[in-house]
């Protein structure tokens, strides 16, 4: 067995049998035994390989590197070469302060990141000249489906998109993939989009900016373009290159309505394909229609600034199949990054380097033309379309000197030059068309304006340009959060296990982070076997047939599966099947992502006890048969459960003719033990961010593969149907999936999930009292993670979940997920990473919260001063020269009272937010998401 599955489980053997003692078992089998139903047990093993140790790993995924290609990278089309700066890689990417955070849904232990995310909006922001972004969103591909289906929310006549033919390909592709999903024709328009016929039909116009091919629009012509659209009542998508911005007119100077794209090349690896922040921004009064998460400036308790995720009554997890998108991950991990790397260059140093590319193009350019090639178009910024009589010569002689360029056609080449392009690069490439570099040749320009508007012009990116000083800085965001290198985030239904240092490790290595997508696959070898052996490991693992890893996101994943089963019976000439049924407890992306797949949501009830209404389901089932195309079952149930009446929902769908989608955001109890594909269902999504141990990087990245049946098999995403821009999504961290399951093996996943579901028992166990579990299964035992009920005592007190969950900041810990599935109360899922000791922590301070709650209640306190509607207490409040409240400072600050370190007292190691309690309604009436004035942090 793996000695690294011993790294990876928290409790110890010995831990195991004080904690099986106290649920009154005998063995991890008999707990199994007697909390899943026996019809959907794995009899055998998974015919999987027996875990390896970390050395041997390592040593693999190495092996595999080294099998890829990744020379210098000049393809282009949305992925360019950059240099991530050493600064950020070991102090962000490599850094499990920020790679093992959680979505800043707890705004108090967030403000690092929330302030990260904030520069991100305001670099964004300032570049595209529009005064609106967003928090980051997938891809660009992706981003430019969400911009057009933004626009559709704003303008609701017109059925056409009308589409520059300058789009990049896979942009193109994703967004016909979206707009079939919504009955959306998409026009490829002509050379001269503002006087295309079909622009009176068009709510909605998209350009690239520059082009696929390089050719760089006048500002003029986006003007009038977007004059044009803004006549009919259309409009205007942009998705512009953010580096390119930094020289030319943005897109909110010359018209443009929303701007979109991807801020790969501000410092985050090529990863072949992702994970990539794309961006997007619109004009100010587009705050409701914004898709994905925004960072703004609110205030706290005690009037100071702070930050917290606005208006969240847009997003999927409330508003479900209302919502503007279905994003539940994004690439904060990523965004955070760019950030970081406009402010280590600031606005001089990334002008410095824009300039620099396009010099480096125009010097290339004059040498291809001093040759006799021909450079089809003479304005540009960093890209050349050229013109030769042999393509497929021109780069095979380049592929032999190291670089990588695009075969457009038989009699043309792409050049895109980024920021890693040497000298001897620009040699070498002249010297595979024929031509020589000479230092005066240069060609071509910026037909745009240049830019005269400043950007980047908060202090904050004039602050950071020495590594010291950058290097502080992202300490001190970093002591501000509260991720899994503090302690335990028992959030229900999110799996916040370890993310070993050991996975981790091979994402970093240059045959992965410098591999761009559209490399032949012969420079991919390595890449491929990867994924082919992974996509099988996952099909094994979840008893599926075949396996796509496209999906860059778990409701990526959703969508995929459900555009798998609608093209399914479209290819069956059942077109009418647009019914989705889905359980009241559902998690609200399966609702939004339903409904982004064209169908109709339909809610089947849930019991009292949280399990499906069988009655119900079977009157929904009735009375949608012809039409029913899907049901969406999360398994174990959203409330904690494994349902014995699973596969009698199975074959209920099933015999209408519908398909079972299951859910995959709780396969950490099933991993090893059941199967969704052999126990009746027919697609599923998994996540890897979650299950498979890639970490949760503030929000993102995200990897939602979908495995499906056989029959499903020919309708997965493919170059025609994307849901991503790349063909294997966010392929650069799927080396941290293959090192986990490759170190686990059959048995060590399977004693995973065996103590996954140990673990939450024995938190049920010991909270049961202070504060009652609202649902369990049969054995009364729960799956792994269990709701607990405080309703009641909350009530009595005059709290709100809220309540506990700030307190509990104050004991050290991020809350569990509060109000979801049931209003008022906490979901909790320790996983199998966390041993006895910190589940002991963890119930030892909500037992201790319970206790403070009945001193309130016995009047101990008043209900408007008290340790719980204060939380959390922040070090400026505790060390306050004035102390008002009827309770010590120490209750305050230092409630736990006990040792939580080897060496020293509780206060050696106390965690401290940076906020008291933030004001959700304030900064939501008060909407700023950008960073303010210098003067809004003095006052």
């Amino acid at each position: 067995m793996s000695s690294f599955l011993h790294r990876h489980i928290g409790p110890d053997a010995i831990q195991q049998t004080r904690m099986l003692d106290r649920l009154g078992l005998s063995s991890l089998d008999e707990l199994v035994d007697k909390a899943m139903p026996a019809a959907i047990r794995v009899d055998d093993g998974l015919s999987l390989p027996a875990g390896i140790d970390e050395a041997a790993a390592l040593e693999r995924l190495r092996s595999l590197a080294a099998r890829n290609n990744p020379g210098r990278a000049m393809i282009g089309l949305g992925y360019h070469g950059t240099i991530t700066p050493a600064v950020i890689r070991r102090n962000i990417l490599e850094n499990p302060a920020w790679y093992t955070a959680y979505t800043p849904y707890q705004p108090e232990i967030s403000q690092g990141r929330l302030e990260m995310l904030l520069n991100f909006q305001t670099m964004v922001a300032d570049l595209t000249g529009l005064p609106l972004a967003g928090a980051s969103l997938l891809d660009e591909a992706t981003a430019v489906a969400e911009g057009v289906a933004m626009a559709r929310r704003a303008v609701r006549s017109g059925q056409v998109v009308l589409v520059d033919p300058g789009l990049l390909p896979a942009s193109l592709a994703v967004l016909r993939t979206r707009m079939d999903a919504a009955g959306i024709e998409i026009v490829i328009g002509g050379d001269d989009l503002a006087a295309d016929d079909n622009l009176a039909r068009a709510f909605c116009v998209v350009v690239q900016t520059p082009t696929a091919d390089g050719r760089l629009q006048s500002t003029a012509e986006l003007a009038a373009l977007a004059e044009a659209a803004h006549a009919v009542g259309a409009q205007l998508v942009a998705a512009a290159d953010l580096l390119a911005l930094t020289l030319v007119t943005p897109p909110g100077e010359w018209g443009a309505d929303i701007a979109v794209g991807s801020t790969q090349r501000f410092g985050v690896p090529l990863f072949y394909g992702g994970p990539h922040a794309g961006y997007i921004a619109a004009r100010a009064g587009a705050e409701r229609r914004l898709p994905g998460r925004l960072v703004g400036v609110s205030t706290d308790a005690d009037g100071a600034p702070a930050l917290r995720l606005a208006l969240q009554t847009r997003e999927q997890h409330i508003r479900r199949e209302k919502a503007t998108s279905n994003i539940c991950t994004a690439q904060v991990l990523l965004a955070v990054t760019a950030a970081a790397y406009a402010l280590y260059h600031g606005p001089e140093g990334l002008r410095e380097i824009a300039t620099g590319i396009h010099l480096s193009a125009r010097q290339l350019a004059g040498a291809l033309r001093a040759a006799g090639a021909q450079v089809v178009h003479e304005s540009f910024f960093d890209t050349l379309l050229v013109g030769v009589p042999d393509a497929d010569q021109v780069v095979r002689r380049a592929r032999a000197a190291g670089i990588h360029l695009r075969r457009v056609d038989a009699g043309h080449v792409g050049v895109s030059i980024g920021e890693d392009a040497t000298d001897d690069d620009l040699v070498a490439v002249a010297q595979a068309f024929g031509a020589e570099i000479a230092g005066d040749q240069f060609w071509g320009g910026l037909a745009a304006d240049a830019r005269t508007s400043e950007y980047l012009t908060h202090p904050v990116f004039g602050s950071h340009h020495s590594e010291t000083s950058l290097m502080r800085y992202l300490r001190s965001l970093a002591d501000r959060d509260f991720a899994l290198d503090r302690g335990m985030i028992p959030l229900g239904s999110c799996t916040m296990k370890l993310n070993s240092a050991a996975e981790l490790e091979p994402i970093s290595y240059p045959g992965f982070a410098g591999l761009h997508p559209f490399v032949p696959d012969s420079d991919a070898q390595g890449m491929h076997e990867l994924i082919d052996e992974l996509s099988g490991w996952l099909a094994e693992i979840s008893g599926y047939d075949k396996v796509s890893l496209q999906p860059n996101s778990g409701a990526q994943g959703e969508f995929a599966g459900l555009m798998a089963i609608r093209r399914y019976y479209r290819a069956r000439g059942e077109d009418g099947r647009t019914v989705c049924l889905i359980p009241s407890s559902a998690h609200g992306t399966n609702a939004a992502s339903a409904t982004m797949a064209g169908l109709k949501v339909v809610v089947v009830k849930a019991t009292e006890d949280g399990s499906i209404d069988l009655d119900d389901l079977r009157a929904k089932v009735a009375a949608h048969a012809g039409r029913l195309a899907a049901i969406m079952i999360t398994y174990p149930s959203t409330h904690g459960v494994f349902e014995d009446t699973i596969s009698t929902a199975c074959e209920l769908v099933h015999s209408a003719g519908g398909q079972v989608y299951v859910d995959g955001a709780n396969m950490n109890a099933l991993v090893g033990l059941a199967r969704p594909g052999k126990f009746g269902a027919d697609v599923s999504h998994l996540n890897l961010h979650k299950t498979f141990a890639i970490p949760h990087g503030g929000g993102g990245p995200g990897v939602g593969p979908i495995a499906v049946r056989a029959h499903l098999a020919p309708y997965l995403p493919d170059a025609e149907h994307p849901v991503s821009e790349s063909a294997f999504g966010s392929a650069g961290v799927l080396p941290i999936t293959y090192a986990y399951i490759a170190m686990m093996g059959a048995d060590g996943l399977r004693q995973a999930s065996q103590v996954a579901l140990l673990n939450a028992n024995y938190i049920a166990k010991v909270l049961n009292e202070a504060f009652p579990v609202l649902y369990t299964g049969q054995g009364g035992l729960v799956a792994h993670e269990c709701i607990i009920d405080p309703r009641a005592v909350c009530k009595h007190a005059g709290l709100t979940i809220d309540d506990i969950a700030k307190r509990l900041i104050d004991y050290g810990f991020h809350a569990p997920t509060m109000s979801f599935p049931v209003p008022g109360t906490l979901m909790i899922e320790p996983t199998e990473s966390e041993d006895q000791r910190e589940l002991d922590r963890f119930c030892d301070a909500m037992i201790a919260i319970r206790a403070e709650i009945d001193l309130l209640i016995a009047g101990e306190w008043p209900h408007d001063d008290n340790p719980l509607v204060n939380a959390p207490h922040t070090l400026g409040r505790c060390t306050a020269d004035e102390w008002t409240h009827p309770y010590s400072r120490r209750l305050a600050a230092y409630p736990a009272g006990r040792s939580t370190g080897q060496l020293g007292p509780a206060d050696s190691q106390k965690y401290w937010p940076w906020s008291a309690r933030i004001d959700n309604a304030y900064g939501d009436r008060h909407l700023m998401c950008t960073c303010p004035p210098v003067a809004d942090y003095v006052q």
